[in-house]
């Protein structure tokens, strides 16, 4: 039977929680890293005992961490990530200059075709590449070289380059969001990037249709289909069946379009899944009712998930980098909360249940399925 592991990261630590495939009981290990706040730990496709955790604290700034045992023990690689020198500033809130500077790793996404590749998002925006494991990192320069980044501005959380999405037909081919700037794509493995956000319109920047300067909180692909794009922006719901060329709303019948994540179904590529928060004002579930959207339609017709989930009093949030699906036959689902909750779904969202309740607040979740 298979085994999957979920890999928790939460701002007091990490957590590794473990179960078989009927995934009904689970081992519960951590906190490693205890009271450090830890972004993102994802494991390798290619070596499952490969795990990066992206580990901070403001008085000792970034470390990142590496595992060879599947999270038993873990070991410091390089905390040196230098900007290569391409000169530039970003605008800050107020609309003034800002020169680029590091603060810290929000996410990883290890290579689908090499096992010592992986990718960093950092913020300030950037994205950075190691071909040793993490031994030795430098900047994916291209995407700071395509000149838009005097235009580029942090979300509430920081200007953080926080989706990595690597083609799996393609590996030349890669996704990125950055909040507030929006998604780009690159075709030849990072020497050029272009814009990607053609049909994104955002109240909120002088120009609501401009080149770049959205808030993407997060995009998502089938590995089946990987033209076919998912996003969940500050304010709305979009599609893109073009590799990013063209995006188009799909909000239809949620009861409010603002969220943070959003996922595929590991087996159906037109079925997805978003947790729509009241507002950008208030980042808590509409009613305090905590529900999980599906739509098996590729979006515009949406049913609420609620079995299992709290339905009153509720006001937890779910960050964008929490929420993740198994690849069983039975497609699990999975998210983290603010309020320290981690649930599952072993039937694709028809039924939710704990697997614990009382971590620190969830700042992602990763899924590792095993054989």
């Amino acid at each position: 039977m298979s085994t999957v592991r979920v890999l928790v990261g939460t701002r007091k630590g990490a957590f590794i929680l473990t179960s078989d495939g009927k995934r009904e009981k689970w081992d519960v290990s951590g906190p490693h890293f205890a009271g450090w706040e830890v972004y993102h730990v994802k494991g390798s496709p290619l070596n499952p005992d490969r795990l990066y955790a992206t580990q901070y604290l403001s008085w000792f700034g970034q470390t990142i961490q590496r595992s060879d045992d599947g999270g038993k023990t873990w070991a410091p690689v390089s905390n040196k990530f230098e900007y290569d020198g391409v000169p530039g500033t970003h605008m800050w809130y107020d609309g003034t200059p800002h020169p680029w500077e590091f603060k810290r790793v929000w996410h990883f996404e290890p290579s689908l075709t090499d096992a010592e590749t992986v990718y960093a998002g950092a913020e300030d925006a950037a994205l950075f590449k190691s071909t040793d494991g993490g031994q030795n990192w430098a900047e994916v320069s291209g995407l700071r070289k395509h000149g838009t980044g005097a235009r580029w501005q942090p979300g509430a959380g920081g200007m953080c380059l926080h989706t990595i999405l690597i083609d799996p037909t393609n590996p030349n081919r890669i996704f990125i969001a950055i909040s507030a700037a929006g998604a780009f794509r690159t075709d030849d493995g990072g020497e050029t990037w272009k814009p990607i956000n053609k049909g994104l319109v955002s109240q909120y920047i002088p120009d609501p249709n401009a080149e770049v300067g959205h808030c993407v909180h997060r995009i998502a692909l089938h590995p089946s289909r990987p033209n076919v794009l998912f996003m969940q922006k500050h304010w709305d719901v979009m599609r893109s069946d073009d590799a990013g060329e063209n995006w188009h709303e799909v909000s239809g019948n949620l009861p409010t379009d603002f969220g943070f994540p959003i996922d595929v179904h590991a087996h159906e590529p037109e079925t997805v899944y978003v947790v729509p928060i009241k507002s950008d004002g208030e980042h808590f579930p509409p009613d305090g009712k905590l529900r999980v959207y599906r739509s098996k339609t590729g979006g515009n017709d949406w049913e609420a998930l609620t079995k299992g989930l709290p339905q009153q009093d509720c006001y937890v949030n779910v960050l964008r980098d929490a929420m993740a699906v198994d690849k069983l036959d039975s497609c699990g689902i999975y998210f983290g909360t603010t309020g320290g909750q981690v649930y599952v779904s072993p039937d694709s969202g028809d039924s939710w249940m704990p697997i614990v309740r009382d971590l620190p607040a969830v700042a992602s979740v990763e899924v590792q399925t095993l054989p």
